[in-house]
């Protein structure tokens, strides 16, 4: 009988104790997943204190009405047997006061008048044949106003006065960082989803500097500090081996030139990458660094229709 007393617990302790191991593997997940220590762990369960305080008192709300509510079926079932003229010794009293809580907790909970009393409650009057019954609010439509009253208590204190559950500008302000982080993943993507095909000159600040510091981690070696040229062509004239707009830069970059020594970055770069530092090459036109190699190539002309002139021709003249 004990254990199948216990066991009635169960259920509403399950129900009860859900949202809060929820809420634990949720912390434990974020603790992880940002590398906090278990100091920061207690430092949230402490900032949450007063959430799990309020579980734990509704928790302890919550058995202290069942026990009440099964002391109070028996007394009532009880009276209403001597009411009835009916002793609690007799076998239909014994049945009754024997039945189930959970059997008990029902009656309670609905309180509903046997049809066949339902004269005794009949208002004397009618509308349009339909008569009223004086029947009292149902028991568990109260007990659930209640709970609503107890957990509008708990909320207000917790958002409003503890300090550590979050307003709606917290979670709007929240929400509004997540949403800039994800924009810029989404471009970051679609940077890298450039090619020799739709590369496009960059000129914002941030892109021509990144391209700056790959050009110096990368390019100095071949075509010096200042694109004058050494072992790998002048960058600052405007004569070009392999064209000198965008995208035959990129081209370039991007797959080298085996046969003359230039390797193939691709490997190496990113799309983004190839791009910002193909921006930084076209900034680099007309600077005359000092010691410029001499032109080689073809002199490059954007407005001239892919008309070209050697570079041993420019020299000769």
């Amino acid at each position: 009988m004990k254990n199948q007393h216990t066991s009635k617990y169960i259920l509403p302790a399950i129900l009860l104790l859900a949202p809060g191991i929820n809420w634990a593997q949720d912390a434990a997940t974020t603790s992880m997943g940002t590398g906090k220590s278990g100091s920061d762990l207690l430092s949230l369960i402490y900032d949450n204190l007063f959430l799990i305080l309020g579980v734990v008192v509704v928790g302890i709300a919550i058995w202290v009405l069942y026990r009440t509510n099964e002391t109070l079926t028996r007394l009532y079932t009880y009276n209403l047997l001597q009411q009835q003229g009916i002793s609690p010794t007799a076998p239909e009293a014994v049945q009754t006061l024997q039945e189930s809580s959970w059997r008990r907790l029902m009656k309670r909970l609905t309180n509903r008048v046997p049809q066949s009393k339902e004269k005794d409650i009949l208002f004397d009057h009618d509308y349009d044949g339909i008569y009223e019954l004086d029947n009292v609010l149902p028991p568990w439509w109260l007990w659930m106003f209640y709970f609503t009253i107890g957990f509008a208590v708990i909320y207000l204190g917790y958002y409003h006065f503890s300090g550590s559950g979050w307003s709606s500008k917290q979670e709007y302000e929240m929400a509004m960082k997540e949403a800039k982080q994800q924009v810029a993943e989404y471009v970051a993507a679609q940077g890298n989803l450039v090619d020799e095909t739709n590369v496009t000159a960059r000129t914002d600040d941030a892109a021509l500097a990144q391209g700056k510091d790959i050009w110096i981690a990368n390019c100095v070696a071949c075509h010096g500090a200042n694109g004058e040229g050494g072992v790998g062509p002048n960058m600052t004239d405007k004569y070009w081996i392999h064209g000198g707009d965008i995208k035959n830069i990129f081209n370039t970059i991007k797959y080298g030139v085996p046969e003359k020594g230039m390797i193939s970055w691709q490997t190496q770069l990113s799309p983004s990458a190839m791009a910002d530092v193909a921006s930084y090459i076209l900034t680099l036109q007309g600077t005359n660094p000092p010691n410029a190699k001499a032109p080689q190539g073809d002199l490059y002309n954007p407005e001239g229709a892919g008309e070209t002139t050697p570079a041993s021709e420019v020299i000769q003249n």
